[in-house]
């Protein structure tokens, strides 16, 4: 497994590359949700790449970015243990020469749910997302379906600049108290990390969101909202001072 930070030398690197390649984007502290992404597609393409990089402009406030968990070497270690050719980690600087002077901006589906509560988020995110499928030029791009509302994104705006790339969506890992891995979990204190196992539990039980909102406030969530979208059920909660978000699918 090779680590490459060198912008130009990665397009070096990338020229070498022959047959398929797939990346998994990634802000690093991996977890085994990201790893069964790197395995997909180490099983799915010839070439598996792994991008590192904790991207500044899709945080609302300075304090998440600085307590972000930063551990290059143990995700290069992760990620060669999982499959993956290639870890590209480039820096800030390399990745906005312009300074975030030009952005992608979409104006529905991000104005809602964790765009209303994150103004700029998800700028931050199609942005640097962009900038990797440009660098990379994979075939396929995996992500998760935790983050659903920015697997669609993503999806809206592969379709919208015509880039090649497939956009494979990946059923979201769990603890096996139904908790989906979320490299803020390890922020929660023991107590809260056995309470917040009930967040999807009540989000899928409860029989339509403004029924899930009171039962979670209930048991002590802070919740930020509770929205029925596109055949899911999407919350977004707080908890021990850590904020957390999860979907799931709806019933007939």
């Amino acid at each position: 497994m090779r680590l490459v930070s060198d912008l130009g030398e990665w397009r070096r690197v990338r020229t070498g590359l022959v047959g398929t390649v797939g990346v998994v984007p990634t802000m690093g502290a991996l977890h085994d949700g990201h790893l069964s992404l790197v395995e997909r597609s180490c099983r799915e393409t010839d070439h598996t790449v792994v991008t590192v990089f904790v991207n500044a402009t899709q945080f609302n406030e300075s304090r998440d970015l600085d307590a972000y968990p930063r551990d290059l070497e143990g995700d290069c270690q992760a990620a060669a243990g999982a499959g993956a050719d290639l870890v590209l980690a480039p820096d800030h600087g390399a990745l906005y020469p312009d300074d975030f002077r030009f952005r992608v901006t979409e104006n529905e589906l991000s104005r809602v749910m964790e765009g209303a509560h994150r103004p700029g988020h998800f700028d931050g995110m199609l942005t640097v997302v962009l900038k990797l499928l440009n660098l990379v030029r994979p075939q396929r791009a995996y992500f998760g379906e935790k983050d659903f509302q920015q697997l669609e994104l993503v999806r809206g705006m592969v379709e919208a600049f015509l880039l090649p790339v497939d956009i494979i969506s990946c059923s979201t890992v769990r603890s096996p108290d139904g908790l989906a891995l979320s490299s803020r979990n390890a922020r929660l204190s023991p107590p809260a990390r056995k309470l917040a196992a009930s967040f999807p539990r009540l989000l899928a039980s409860s029989d339509d969101a403004a029924s899930a909102r009171q039962r979670l406030e209930a048991r002590g969530f802070t919740v930020d909202y509770v929205e029925d979208r596109r055949g899911r059920r999407f919350g977004a909660v707080h908890l021990d001072g850590v904020r957390l978000i999860d979907n799931v699918p709806l019933g007939d």
